[in-house]
């Protein structure tokens, strides 16, 4: 049992890690990162419900509705809507980059469920697959989404630009990512690899951003 749940957490426990060990001045909003986990954690039962229903109704049943609607629409949406509530309105955005890190604790804590999940069904040999492309695409939607809101605190005059930012370009990028593995086959690798190295180049790139504005803020200070 102990391995299993390690097996489930790892990999989005070292992904998580790593961005939040990139955020030295909020180390003391760690409760606040672990709330903002769990309720990632939690979002999978209602987002697996509505999924399930949408599909045994057989509603947005083809490939294209049913990779950008039912999966990049509903789980991205629904996160957007819990990191608006719990970072944005309630939080405690010290810094541009705690956006980031709240977006990844987020993601990934929906998707260390969606591993256990998955390896209570098929088991442990699709560990690996599952770190390897959906809890990486998670990690890298929660970045993108958490920059935006993390940008939208920081800069009222754009607030509903960046705060559409990070709701619509999280849903495209997950419903390109599944589109890929629902109508490609076995040649979806051919397409996936470098959507997924196009994915982490953008994630690095906004860290990057993130960590260039809170250099520039603290120089603004001093």
């Amino acid at each position: 049992m102990i391995s299993f749940i390690l097996a489930a957490l790892a990999p989005a426990m070292a992904l998580f890690s790593y961005v939040y060990l990139r955020d030295s001045f909020s180390r003391g909003a760690m409760f606040l990162v672990l709330r903002i986990f769990i309720i990632g954690a939690l979002l999978v039962l209602p987002i697996s419900v509505i999924q399930f229903a949408f599909t045994e109704e057989a509603i947005l049943s083809h490939s294209l509705s049913k990779a950008f609607l039912l999966y990049g629409l509903i789980e991205e949406g629904l996160k957007w809507l819990m990191l608006f509530i719990f970072a944005y309105q309630h939080g405690q955005l010290k810094q541009p980059i705690d956006g980031i890190v709240f977006g990844v604790a987020l993601s990934l804590g929906f998707a260390s469920v969606e591993n256990s999940l998955y390896m209570i069904a098929y088991g442990f040999d699709h560990v690996l697959p599952r770190t390897l492309l959906p809890t990486t695409a998670h990690a890298v939607y929660g970045i993108i989404m958490g920059y935006y809101v993390g940008r939208a605190k920081y800069q009222p005059s754009k607030k509903q630009l960046f705060l559409f930012l990070a709701a619509v370009l999280p849903m495209i990028l997950h419903g390109s990512y599944d589109y890929i593995l629902m109508d490609f086959g076995h040649y979806f690798l051919y397409l996936m690899i470098p959507f997924m190295v196009a994915l982490w180049l953008l994630a690095i790139w906004k860290i990057k951003k993130a960590n260039k504005l809170d250099e520039d803020e603290k120089c603004n200070l001093n």
